[in-house]
């Protein structure tokens, strides 16, 4: 069927509709790897209620912001959305996708410029987890688009090129019986000047300790740079514990440089993958906040309690990952006082004090109500929240701007430059 593209939505699909007939206006049919105004041929692949998704067939008449793309992979491969157009048009994609949502879901228009950072849009990804193959034959590679196939892939370009180095001796060794049937995946992570490699292998379940040992030290000494290899047991299905460690080769953590600070990020625990933006992320966030008492909510390896370290008395820095929280400890300053717990725990059992600032960093889940309520409760004049969903955001900043909370400013951080992520933080202020 003949299709016409009216927009692009959060999630890197195109939106079209079928024909309207007597029983009111047509379906929403969504279709990847478009763009807006594009006419398309595409075959609908699911019908659900309320809308239908459709694989694109071919470009009838192609936007002149369509390129050809980058990586041999893409389409096929499940990690990139937007190879098919200009880094530039991406931007603007991303911009009006913001503005939209915030606009639909909580009825917000921007009262400030929507500060956009750009990023270098090829090789700035620190951190790529791949699943291995073993039998019949050896692979290494992503999902396949829409599937939990494994589509093989020997380079990919939004990688760091100490990764994709890496990824060419992953193959060699692969291919020569090197790597055992054991090993399900494995998580690259770079550092900031892409030299030294840290490396999370993650096996089957019913891997002894003495076989994780061998395979950790074996990696350690046949890839580049490597300054330590981890052994996990794969997590299982719902599991919302922290993976077992299993054996270690070399050190247990990898020591990230920003600025004048340096972060011990250990095997297990988060970091920001662009490694351009890292310090404008950090700057957006924190840059000129000064006062008495800060709170770093989801506060992670302490990214930005050690820089608010400089600028406030105390900062209470909460987060729940133990294996965070520890780096957490090692990595902030005498004036940061780390908390083990959820967010939602540490705001209901109260600090006994308001903040004078408050970061929330929270996962693609928001903030949600209750922890949204208690920061209304406590009353901080300012906010600073960092999002990756901006679905999620806007219901949570319907909720602060309606209960007195005005968006002062607004930055669009592209930390993942051929997805359609998102990331944004927005300064709140009473």
């Amino acid at each position: 069927m003949h299709l016409g593209i009216e927009k692009l939505i959060y999630g890197g699909e195109g939106l079209s509709r079928l024909a309207a007939d007597e029983h009111g206006p047509g379906k929403s049919v969504f279709v990847p790897f478009v763009l807006e105004g594009e006419k398309v041929e595409a075959t609908l692949t699911e019908q659900k209620p309320g809308f239908a998704r459709a694989r694109l067939e071919s470009v009838l008449n192609p936007s002149s912001d369509r390129i050809q793309p980058a990586c041999p992979y893409f389409q096929r491969c499940g990690g990139c959305h937007y190879q098919h157009t200009k880094y530039e048009h991406q931007l603007e994609i991303k911009s009006a996708i913001l503005r939209e949502t915030l606009k639909r879901t909580a009825k917000i228009e921007l009262p400030c410029e929507l500060q956009v950072h750009a990023s270098p849009p090829w090789n700035y990804r620190n951190r790529t987890r791949l699943k291995i193959r073993t039998t019949p034959d050896f692979a290494l590679g992503y999902y396949k688009f829409r599937s939990h196939d494994l589509l093989p892939i020997e380079q990919c370009p939004i990688s760091s090129p100490l990764i994709n180095r890496s990824i060419g001796a992953l193959w060699s060794r692969g291919r020569a019986g090197e790597i055992p049937d054991s090993v399900r995946e494995i998580e690259l992570f770079a550092n900031d000047t892409d030299s030294q490699l840290f490396i999370e292998i993650y096996c089957a379940h019913g891997t002894t300790r003495a076989d994780a040992e061998k395979i950790c030290e074996s990696v350690r000494q046949s890839l580049p740079g490597i300054e330590g290899v981890v052994g996990f047991e794969v997590s299982r299905p719902g599991q919302i514990d922290d993976p077992k460690k299993l054996a270690e080769a070399g050190e247990n953590f990898l020591v990230y440089h920003l600025g004048s600070h340096n972060y011990a990020v250990s095997a297990g625990a988060f970091f920001q993958v662009n490694r351009f933006l890292v310090d404008d992320l950090v700057k957006a966030v924190t840059g000129g906040a000064s006062g008495g008492l800060a709170l770093d909510l989801y506060a992670g390896v302490g990214l930005f309690s050690t820089p608010l370290a400089e600028g406030f008395a105390q900062v209470i820095a909460v987060e729940a990952s133990q294996t965070s929280h520890r780096d957490l400890r090692h990595n902030a300053p005498p004036e940061v006082k780390a908390v083990r717990a959820t967010t939602a725990q540490f705001l209901a059992k109260g600090s006994g004090q308001c903040p004078d600032f408050v970061v929330a960093d929270p996962p693609r889940d928001g903030l949600g109500e209750n922890v949204v309520r208690s920061l209304v409760k406590l009353g901080a004049p300012r906010m600073t929240y960092v999002s990756c969903d901006p679905s999620t955001l806007a219901r949570d900043l319907r909720t602060l701007v309606n209960s007195g909370y005005r968006i002062e400013e607004a930055h669009l951080l592209d930390l993942f430059p051929q997805t359609f992520h998102i990331e944004s933080v927005f300064h709140l202020a009473r």
